[in-house]
């Protein structure tokens, strides 16, 4: 199975997506203008707008064909943007200049940018406009009209308009940036969630062919001792022969307790891979691999657990529970206590440690749970862990709750199912 890769770079545009978008803004405003000329009759420079819109085409034909890339890299996805902003300006400058009614459109690029580019391409183009803005406020031809009208506007409202402009600007690209950042931090957090998934199912499944091979080899194993044992009877009376054979059946028995380490389960039979676990056999499963490796006391409680559910083996819910007791083994003292409780309604693992407990910063504010946040707290890390643990249990029907537990101060997470959610996984 191969893994994601987590270095793409994500700042970039989709090229078939905006190639389409530019195909789209052509064509309308090639019609636009062939409507005003050819049937409102409003006559002004047409020529000169039909022959930047036609350059413009070529441009974006060239993007298409010449491109090969499916991601168009930040920089050159700045390049065409600016040159986006200034074709619109050549056109606006033909036909009204900030009275055109479609001046707004000039803010489109920068608020397509701040999604999906850099923080410098969006300040960039945010600049390119506003100059383009003063620049149309002053010199311009007039907006195309019937002749016998003339449109006239007070200067003071005339220079209110690249103004408004330029304040949704600055609001629209301002969101635009930060939740193009959230966004991007979360599709990082989330290629880091299906490395982890891929990495589990590997396990799972070199554990399952483990667990095949020695299932397979009992058999043989164990004809292999009949054979010997039934070799030994004839040649009782030879002690060298006596010697090898004893051998081979320890040898052979040694086999069999290898093999059966291997297995999921240390009861060889036809259903070698459990498919049916409770909550409290994945704790377990957990647990005991933590134990192997860490020198702190872990506690399972099941004496409230009165109703187990058993679910399908989900690598999602192992790995969730993983990720929580993982880090209540990173940051605890000593212990860390696992209670799971259960009634006819709900379902409840609660895993506390003698740690520092959660940034109580980051528990005021809500922020745990959320991939890359900062605490004063130096010694916190960025909670890239909590956060895929919380992904991959709310995925499957759970509640997740953080605390700090009040006597020792330690961290405490409540994960919390109900029945008729859990059954579903």
């Amino acid at each position: 199975m191969r893994l994601p890769k987590t270095s793409i770079n994500l700042y970039s545009l989709n090229k078939s997506t905006y190639v389409k978008l530019r195909w789209i803004a052509y064509t309308g405003q090639l019609i636009s203008v062939l409507i005003v000329e050819f049937i409102l009759n409003f006559k002004f420079n047409y020529f000169y707008c039909i022959s930047i819109i036609f350059f413009s085409v070529l441009t974006n034909i060239y993007l298409q064909l010449k491109i090969k890339e499916n991601q168009i890299n930040n920089f050159t996805s700045t390049l065409f943007l600016s040159y986006d902003i200034f074709q619109l300006g050549l056109l606006f400058f033909i036909t009204g200049g900030i009275t055109n009614p479609f001046i707004f459109l000039i803010i489109v690029p920068a608020v397509f940018s701040s999604q999906y580019l850099s923080l410098m391409s969006s300040v960039i183009l945010v600049v390119f406009i506003t100059l383009v803005l003063i620049i149309l406020s002053f010199f311009y031809f007039e907006l195309p009209h019937p002749g016998q009208l003339h449109f006239h506007i007070p200067d003071y409202y005339l220079y209110s308009i690249p103004l408004s402009i330029f304040i949704g600007l600055l609001f629209l690209v301002y969101f635009g940036v930060k939740f193009g950042e959230e966004s991007r931090i979360r599709k990082k957090a989330f290629d880091k969630i299906q490395e982890f998934v891929a990495k589990e199912n590997e396990l799972l499944s070199l554990g399952g062919q483990a667990a095949a091979a020695a299932h397979s080899l009992g058999t043989p194993l164990s004809t292999i001792l009949l054979t010997v044992t039934e070799l030994k009877k004839e040649f009782s009376n030879n002690s060298k022969i006596q010697k090898d054979l004893d051998l081979l059946v320890s040898q052979s028995k040694r086999c069999r307790e290898i093999l059966k380490k291997l297995t999921l389960e240390p009861n060889i039979d036809d259903s070698f891979i459990e498919s049916n676990l409770s909550l409290l056999d994945y704790l377990k499963e957990i647990v005991r691999s933590y134990e192997e490796i860490s020198k702190k006391k872990f506690k399972i409680n099941s004496e409230k657990y009165k109703y187990p559910i058993n679910t399908g083996k989900s690598s999602e819910i192992m790995y969730g529970l993983r990720n929580f007791i993982g880090n209540a083994n990173k940051f605890s003292k000593n212990k860390i206590d696992i209670f799971i409780l259960s009634d006819q309604k709900i379902t409840q693992i609660i895993i506390q440690d003698d740690g520092p407990g959660f940034p109580e910063d980051l528990i005021n504010k809500q922020k745990l749970g959320q991939p890359y946040i900062r605490s004063s707290n130096e010694k916190a890390g960025l909670g890239l862990g909590t956060f895929i643990g919380k992904t991959l249990l709310e995925k499957n029907y759970a509640n997740i709750k953080f605390s700090n537990f009040k006597k020792s101060g330690g961290a405490k997470v409540e994960i919390r199912w109900i029945n008729k959610d859990l059954r579903l996984v």
